[in-house]
């Protein structure tokens, strides 16, 4: 994934810039790992100065804290709009939702390399490493719950929790332990996607029956 720099003789706003920054820093972290997400690396990706990251994100640490939200933020608008599309639409309210949320939050750990940035986070003394991903997760929580009523809550927050733990622990350890045990790959996947279907709140809120 390619970036173009950012040119001195473009003014942007500071919202604009904090917003190329986190880009740069997502394809730095896809491309390289979480080790190349520095404010030196993404400011020379977009062409800006490493004072002008250090004024929006305050640190390397802070920098990272940003990108963990913005993955987080990102993951848990679409499966509020694949939420949406269902009740908008009844031809919607198929399985296929259930598998794109299961994949959309296993993708973000593994893939989009959520699950190593926050890894590296903790590794490298950063304690709070989590906090932007869980506070995310939780007002996702707190939405869907504000919907379907008070009284799912509790279930969805089971739902969610092993969700998060089993794709976030499949990226970190997934692909070995699958081998190990004579497992495809995608394993993790299906046994989330099992439990979550088997889950009658769960269902209910695509419009399914249990």
């Amino acid at each position: 994934m390619s970036i173009t720099p950012i040119t001195e003789r473009r003014r942007l706003s500071p919202e604009e810039s904090r917003d190329a920054a986190l880009e740069a820093a997502r394809a730095l972290l896809i491309e390289a790992g979480p080790q190349a997400v520095t404010l030196k690396a993404v400011a020379a990706r977009i062409g800006r100065t490493h004072a002008n990251l250090l004024h929006h994100f305050g640190s390397a640490a802070g920098l990272q804290r940003a990108l963990a939200r913005s993955l987080a933020e990102t993951v848990c608008s679409r499966i509020v709009g694949l939420i949406q599309e269902a009740r908008a639409d009844e031809t919607a309210r198929t399985e296929d939702k259930p598998r794109q949320v299961v994949d959309l939050a296993f993708d973000a750990f593994d893939k989009s390399g959520a699950g190593a940035l926050a890894s590296w986070m903790i590794l490298s003394g950063n304690e709070d490493a989590l906090d932007p991903i869980l506070e995310v997760i939780h007002g996702l929580v707190d939405q869907i719950s504000a919907v379907e009523g008070e009284d799912s809550g509790a279930v969805l927050r089971e739902d969610t929790l092993a969700l998060v733990l089993m794709a976030m622990g499949d990226a970190l350890l997934g692909e070995p332990l699958a081998r190990s045990l004579d497992l495809p790959r995608g394993a993790a996947r299906e046994i989330a996607l099992r439990q979550l279907t088997g889950s009658p709140r769960f269902l209910k809120m695509w419009g399914q029956d249990s």
